[in-house]
């Protein structure tokens, strides 16, 4: 997998540059792993509902061809793009996500911080007041909130054509998190959103773009 540490590029081009990418692969083209940060933007995914974009503002909003709902990018943040030949991985996509949010979690670990996958709730979250701790998840029967106690740190859409990946996942390190006030979070009315530097975590935006591309390359083989 070729690594293209691509830092701050506006957004619509990446979109665009990724789809071209994907569209001329051949099934010997290397697949390749772009790490990048953006100038604020909101993003639609296909199933993306216009009701959860509470107040945009002056922040743009592009509607693109991923899975899930409404999120934000902005700087501090690092955006994630495995271009990856899953027919030629040898899994599908179930695992392909899997990996994904397996690869932040072993980043957060990295930086001695849980992560938590939510079951139907693609992404990773944590718990802000005690983000080491090891503790599992409770059951929650239906109707209680399944987001009790925790915020979401990465945001997960991908898209997948004729077995090629592309989009991500985005993991908050350093940001203005004010614009997630303007959403619902990935769908979900008053989902908390943190990032590193919240819970306590002092890093750059190189050395969590570094982790999380050797935690890819390491369970995204070819």
């Amino acid at each position: 997998m070729q690594v293209l540490v691509h830092g701050q590029v506006d957004y619509l081009p990446t979109y665009q540059a990724m789809q071209d990418f994907t569209a001329a692969r051949s099934p010997d083209t290397p697949d390749q792993l772009w790490l990048c940060e953006h100038p604020p933007v909101f993003t639609l995914g296909l199933a993306g509902q216009a009701s959860h974009l509470l107040a945009p503002g002056n922040i743009p909003v592009v509607a693109t061809n991923r899975g899930g709902q409404v999120t934000y990018h902005g700087p501090g943040q690092v955006v994630a793009y495995p271009l990856l030949d899953l027919q030629r991985a040898g899994y599908f996509v179930k695992e392909y996500v899997h990996r994904l949010e397996e690869a932040v979690i072993r980043t957060l670990a990295d930086f001695g911080v849980t992560g938590l996958r939510v079951r139907g709730a693609p992404g990773i979250y944590v718990r802000p007041q005690d983000p080491g701790s090891h503790q599992r998840l409770p059951e929650t029967a239906p109707g209680q909130d399944p987001f009790a106690g925790l915020a979401k740190i990465a945001a997960l859409g991908i898209k997948v054509s004729r077995h090629r990946t592309y989009h991500g996942v985005a993991l908050n390190v350093n940001m203005d998190l004010e614009p997630f006030s303007r959403i619902n979070p990935c769908g979900y009315a008053g989902l908390d959103t943190v990032d590193l530097s919240t819970i306590g975590v002092s890093t750059t935006w190189n050395e969590a773009a570094v982790v999380l591309g050797r935690k890819l390359e390491a369970l995204l083989p070819a």
